[in-house]
C-alpha cells in the first residue's frame, strides 16, 4: 500500500467535504467541492482507490492549487472505472 496525496486544483473555499476518514473511496469519486473566487462550484476527485487516511481541510477552509486536501492509502489492485 502506498500513501497518495489528494491536492486541490483550484483556488477558493471548501464548500463541502464529501468523505470521512477511514472510509474507502473509488477512483474518480467526488471528494470535495470548492467554491472558486468567481463563485463557481468545482469538484475535486481522486485518481486512485483506497482508504482515506487523513483529511487536511474542512468546510470553510481556504485552498490554493497544489494544497494537500487528504491522504489516501492506495490499493494496488486494478479496479474498473468508466
Amino acid at each position: 500500500m502506498f500513501k497518495e496525496m489528494i491536492v486541490s486544483s483550484y483556488k477558493g473555499v471548501i464548500q463541502e467535504v464529501l468523505v470521512k476518514e477511514q472510509v474507502r473511496i473509488y477512483e474518480w469519486e467526488p471528494l470535495f467541492t470548492v467554491r472558486s473566487d468567481e463563485g463557481d462550484i468545482l469538484t475535486v476527485q481522486a485518481g486512485v482507490s483506497g482508504d482515506i487516511q487523513s483529511l487536511e481541510v474542512e468546510k470553510g477552509d481556504q485552498v490554493v492549487p497544489g494544497m494537500v486536501l487528504a491522504y489516501v492509502k492506495e490499493e494496488l489492485t486494478v479496479s474498473a472505472s468508466d
